[in-house]
């Protein structure tokens, strides 16, 4: 068996960000930019009010109440075109251009109107409410920068710099294929020997929240036409990720079946808990990830090894796990020579610690306790046994930051 941090770094060193496409705006949320992006446009263009009020020189409100005459009006969207000069004032609304001669925004609660005639009750500093030219950014500044996760802000401010266009890395295809005898998709009959599946189902789900494109082949069945079939539908992807097959029992048929069509296995153990039977090899030119067929395992090792793969190949460089620190709300006892990772609930006790406090029951079985827990606690090999309080590693579970 290997270690994680070993297993880890066999699967991130050989890929490699994806191929660069051009998408719109529409489509540009959740997609990794895979180039600098410069505004086109200056904003504001030019200097307008941040207020509803009236456009003056600050020189005549200096001393108030002052008296000024309305000439005209400067709507957002339009403009007043003349000159403000002495003793006189401009109604103007938010975003509109600033007239000129104009330095100044009184706004309109400071403002007695009679007709035309303006009494202003408090006066403003020069520049006030003011939004000058270029405020937000100018043209050509580079406004969002390669290998950023794209979201609803950074969308919103690529049009606000009128770039309809990105160039982004192409999401990854991956393809997901479930094996055994024993599974049904959801809704159809279950037979006397057979469960539901959620593997492949909930993987795919994995896949796309982690901005990757999933490819769900399907069930194989335990046999070689079945899997070799199934399988094949993973040329030209970027990574075959199987689940279940990956041990060495009779029927687990993944590393001899599809090592007569091409997989080149690197290792098939790793010193975790639970997902020991994880493989990592090359399936011809894919990679290719064996995940566990016990539901938490494969969750959980999709968090520790696909999620880092996939974030590679989307050019986000080997992006950290969310580690994070909290203490034990239990006891807990040592550990063996496998990192493990404890499902666990968060909360905060009264002075406000955050608080992690791990399943009694932990059998990789329960996809329940997984769905409820929000966090993994994580324990080294050969910890030694840790009282309630101790501070401890976790990986927080929140959909921002791991798919689920």
């Amino acid at each position: 068996m290997i270690s994680v941090t070993e297993a880890r770094q066999k699967i991130l060193e050989p890929l490699g960000p994806t191929g660069i496409e051009t998408v719109g705006l529409a489509d540009a949320l959740g997609r990794v930019l895979a180039e600098d992006v410069r505004a086109r446009v200056t904003q504001p263009p030019i200097a307008v009010s941040a207020m509803d009020g009236y456009a003056v020189r600050a020189e005549d409100v200096a001393e108030t109440p002052a008296t000024l005459q309305q000439i005209g009006e400067a709507p957002a969207g339009g403009a007043f075109d003349g000159i403000v000069g002495q003793g006189q004032t401009v109604r103007i609304f938010t975003g509109g251009p600033v007239p000129s001669g104009a330095n100044t925004i009184v706004i309109q609660e400071d403002v007695e109107a009679d007709g035309s005639t303006i009494t202003v009750k408090e006066g403003a500093a020069e520049g006030k409410f003011v939004r000058p030219a270029g405020l937000d950014f100018s043209e050509g500044e580079i406004g969002l920068t390669a290998s950023r996760f794209l979201g609803a802000r950074d969308v919103a401010l690529a049009a606000s710099m009128n770039c309809p266009w990105l160039r982004v890395h192409r999401k990854p295809r991956i393809a997901v294929l479930a094996t055994g005898d024993e599974l049904v998709m959801p809704g159809e009959p279950i037979g006397p020997n057979q469960i539901v599946s959620s593997n492949n189902v909930g993987l795919c789900a994995f896949v796309r929240a982690a901005g990757a494109e999933a490819i769900d082949l399907g069930i194989a069945l335990d046999t070689e036409e079945s899997l070799k079939t199934l399988a094949a539908g993973a040329r030209g992807s970027d990574m075959l990720v199987t689940i279940g097959g990956a041990s060495v029992g009779d029927h687990d048929l993944v590393q001899s079946v599809l090592g007569e069509v091409g997989l080149d296995v690197d290792f098939w153990r790793i010193a975790m808990r639970p997902g020991k039977p994880l493989m990592f090899g090359r399936f011809g030119e894919t990679a290719m990830l064996g995940l566990p067929g016990n539901p938490v395992s494969a969750l959980v090792c999709s968090l520790i090894f696909l999620r880092p793969a996939i974030s590679k190949m989307l050019g986000l460089g080997d992006t950290p796990k969310p580690y994070g620190k909290a203490a034990l709300g239990s006891d807990i006892g040592a550990n063996d020579r496998r990192e493990d990772y404890l499902r666990a609930t968060l909360s905060r006790d009264s002075s406000g610690t955050l608080v992690a406090t791990p399943f009694e029951i932990q059998d990789s079985s329960m996809l329940s306790r997984m769905a409820h827990a929000n966090c993994l606690i994580i324990r080294a090999p050969h910890a030694p046994v840790a009282p309630k309080g101790t501070q401890v590693d976790i990986i927080q579970m929140d959909a921002g930051a791991t798919g689920y």
